[in-house]
């Protein structure tokens, strides 16, 4: 059985499973389903709690096995936690889970919690995480993606009882809140939790949050990539900004950038020799969130346009390893916010052009 994490508490009200494997990147989200799951069986006298993580090659995966038949003198029930930090259980680990879950059905004693990080298609077809999902629930944890993030921080200011005022001014708070915390949504939890502290419940004005919410935004390559196609000229100014403050490397900026130069150049070149989109992108392996974009922007972009684009990539290349362009910024964050504006800006013009 599969839910997504917002289904977990209507499920948790209609009665509990022996067996739930959360997987997912976003840390607040993962320990605020698991806390739910948890909080269920203590109400329904899983008192005792177990908690293994494996590490290594090396993990003794026979203790695992053994908790779900040792309950203690004090205990009727129990919550039995594997958490595998890296998602690989290992080659002995992924048989002692498929026992795990074969025996979970039916085990009104020992509630087992299995805690993954985010897993891709090839590892979700694994044998274990068949044998997981067949014989328990698998709750995916996806992240709150930028568009989605106001809505989210209104939902969560709801529930302690505040708003932000009706109309224009409420959207630009919490498009101010949004950008503030972007990719780091612990710290937008903390932020959220701190307004209930600072202000009663009610209405909250945009100088309120102004004041009172810190710049805890992370960012990210990939999503730097997306803000570009989306042509975001303002969201793509702040998270060069954020890269260059947490140190990240120059050249894994420029890579990102280029690869998007390079395949969009690789499509439009497929298209010309007459393959169809789908396919082309297909052939580039441009998949989900990115597909959509490429397939927005690329009627806007031009053979000359994505030359004239390769090439200026080929210049930045050079700079932010430590050479000289004429006419270009010898500074590396300057010059990539340049290759990355021009990018917005071929993204953005009217599909009609050439």
């Amino acid at each position: 059985m599969q839910l997504a994490a917002p289904q977990v508490t209507a499920h948790l009200q209609k009665g509990l499973r022996s067996l739930y494997t959360l997987h997912g990147d976003e840390p607040l989200l993962i320990q605020e389903a698991a806390d739910a799951i948890r909080a269920a069986a203590r109400a329904q006298g899983y008192t005792e709690r177990t908690v293994h993580t494996v590490s290594g090659a090396h993990f003794d995966w026979s203790e695992v096995l053994a908790a779900g038949g040792s309950l203690s003198l004090f205990a009727d029930r129990q919550i039995v936690e594997i958490r595998i930090p890296s998602g690989k259980p290992g080659k002995e680990g992924s048989p002692a889970l498929q026992q795990l879950a074969e025996s979970a059905s039916g085990n009104d004693s020992t509630l087992t919690l299995v805690l993954l990080p985010r897993l891709d298609r090839v590892t979700r077809g694994g044998a274990w995480f068949g044998a997981l999902e067949a014989n328990g629930v698998t709750i995916q944890v996806d992240p709150v993606e930028r568009a989605a993030l106001p809505q989210w921080i209104a939902q969560r200011l709801a529930a302690q009882g505040q708003r932000v005022v009706a109309g224009d001014e409420g959207q630009r708070t919490l498009q101010f809140f949004a950008d503030r915390v972007e990719g780091n949504l612990l710290a937008a939890h903390q932020e959220i939790q701190k307004l209930a502290l600072l202000y009663p419940a009610g209405e909250l004005g945009f100088e309120q949050v102004e004041s009172a919410v810190l710049n805890v935004a992370r960012y990210d390559v990939f999503k730097l990539s997306e803000a570009v196609l989306a042509g975001q000229t303002g969201r793509v100014q702040r998270m060069l900004d954020g890269l260059k403050a947490e140190g990240e490397a120059e050249v894994l900026v420029h890579y990102t950038l280029s690869e998007d130069i390079r395949a969009l150049k690789r499509v439009k070149d497929a298209m010309a020799a007459g393959r169809p989109l789908p396919m082309a992108l297909k052939e580039q392996r441009v998949w989900g969130l990115k597909e959509r974009l490429y397939e927005r922007v690329l009627p806007r972009l031009t053979a000359t346009s994505l030359d004239n684009l390769l090439h200026s990539a080929h210049l930045v290349d050079g700079i932010v390893k430590g050479l000289k362009a004429p006419d270009w910024p010898s500074d590396g964050w300057q010059a990539l916010h340049r290759l990355a504006f021009a990018l917005c800006r071929e993204c953005t013009v009217s599909p009609a052009r050439g």
